[in-house]
């Protein structure tokens, strides 16, 4: 394997880089892993995918969408005050935190929801760990009067419970996991076991690179649009604040799944002299066996479809994970992140669950801005760095996401009173009706699955 890896690594030149394969694989990564009940599913996605990915009028309807609905380009912010106070490199914020629905996750889900309605798909199912994917999935299927379908691990229901309210009014259908360690993983287990059985009718949206072939390829191009924008902002703003590179010397995000890890990488794969970073949930610790570092303590293996980094045991059994992150809380790793770690272009790291909740605070006092916590441990990392670097060097992190949704489990681990509701105080609000109804232009129809929350 390491003879391989050598190679690869000789022969790969990032000025030309060129991944996936025409069947998937990055290097020995990734693929298409799948039952024979999902073969036909998977084989009309490739080939939609194909026909409109640079199919003009797709582009511009997109290009439209993430304009107008989304509110793109994001601006990136210069932390000046954090980068002052650090004594070190420049620290910007790309503010994937400002898009509507709050993260990165709706430029991927938007792009997905215009091949359902292509591929005549009418019900759209979608897996989540913070909510934000869920939130955004749910955004675009009101938006496109689609069925919507999510399926959330039942722990992070209750670490995430603004997300799961927000999906509800939006008329998506909420289903609860109640399997293995009610996270991530086990959602995405169950809108699997969905999808297999209403191939006919069922768009997957997918939310993070990872899944069989194309997902990785698609939802990282679907999130390119991220460093793309970067490529074109960075240059005036590294100027102004007086840095000696036309891009930055190093670019850092969070990576669970890794989607907005690879959004903000791809783009710069080519730009030698600018260092990736990835960040993963080192949980209670790196050597702990209370993390979700996939990378870093995990080995290769097949995991939902793909072949990646996964955290298993000796006998190749997944392993249970653990961050304060619920987005960051999963046992593996888009197989590009795998590909891109093991030829040496990216850097993956850990941050504990107590560095995050203290970067959390820092930007929250420091700048006015409150980050999710899966940001944060990328926010860590680079007040880390910053120090050990020049006052002309630069880090830019993308910021995934805002941490509204994390107020209340932030409140509960600082001690802190938090009510989600009056009610939780024993008030009333203001109002002449009691439960009101929910007047709705169209009703979604109530998934059959047992448990789900309506």
């Amino acid at each position: 394997m390491q003879q391989g890896l050598q190679a690869i690594k000789k022969n790969t030149l990032m000025s030309d880089y060129q991944q996936p394969d025409q069947r998937g694989h990055f290097g020995i990564y990734g693929g298409s892993f799948i039952s024979e009940t999902l073969t036909h599913a998977v084989s009309e996605l490739k080939r939609a995918y194909a026909r409109y990915q640079f199919d003009p009028a797709f582009v511009a309807e997109f290009e439209s969408e993430l304009a107008h609905f989304v509110g793109r380009p994001s601006p990136v912010y210069h932390a000046a005050r954090t980068s002052r106070e650090l004594g070190g490199a420049q620290i910007f914020l790309k503010r994937e935190d400002l898009n509507h629905t709050g993260a990165h996750k709706i430029n991927n889900t938007i792009g997905q929801a215009m091949l359902a309605r292509r591929m005549g798909k009418p019900r759209v199912i979608a897996e989540t760990g913070a909510g934000q994917h869920g939130v955004a999935t749910a955004t675009i299927c009101a938006r496109y009067g689609l069925e919507c379908v999510v399926y959330m691990g039942s722990e992070d229901i209750k670490r995430q419970s603004p997300n799961v309210y927000r999906m509800k009014l939006l008329g998506a259908t909420v289903v609860p996991v109640t399997s293995g360690s009610r996270t991530l993983k086990d959602a995405l287990n169950e809108a699997m076991r969905d999808w297999v059985a209403n191939v006919d009718n069922t768009f997957y949206i997918i939310g993070t690179v990872a899944g069989p072939h194309p997902y990785p390829m698609m939802v990282r191009d679907f999130q390119s649009v991220i460093g793309k924008e970067c490529l074109l902002q960075m240059p005036e703003l590294l100027t102004v604040a007086g840095c000696s590179s036309a891009q930055p010397d190093v670019v850092m995000a969070c990576v669970g799944g890794g989607s907005n890890a690879m959004g903000i990488f791809y783009p710069y794969i080519g730009f030698e002299k600018t260092r990736l970073i990835g960040v993963e949930a080192a949980g209670a610790g790196i050597d702990s066996g209370k993390h979700s570092a996939s990378i870093q303590r995990g080995s290769p293996g097949v995991l939902h479809g793909n072949r990646t980094y996964v955290l298993q045991d000796d006998n190749g059994q997944v392993t249970e994970t653990h961050s304060i992150s619920a987005g960051l809380d999963y046992p593996g790793v888009g197989p590009e992140h795998a590909f891109l770690h093991d030829i040496g272009r990216a850097e993956y790291v850990g941050i504990t669950d107590t560095e995050a909740l203290a970067a959390f605070h820092y930007l929250c006092r420091t700048e006015g801005i409150i980050p999710a916590l899966e940001s944060s441990h990328a926010v860590a990392y680079a007040m880390k760095l910053a120090k050990t670097m020049r006052t002309d060097q630069s880090i830019l992190v993308n910021l995934s996401g805002r941490g509204d949704k994390d107020i209340g489990t932030v409140a509960d681990l600082s001690g802190a009173d938090f009510f989600c509701r009056p009610s939780c105080q024993g008030q009333s609000v203001k109002g002449d009706v009691q439960n009101v109804p929910v007047a709705l232009v169209r009703q979604a129809p109530v998934a059959t699955k047992s448990g789900a929350i309506q």
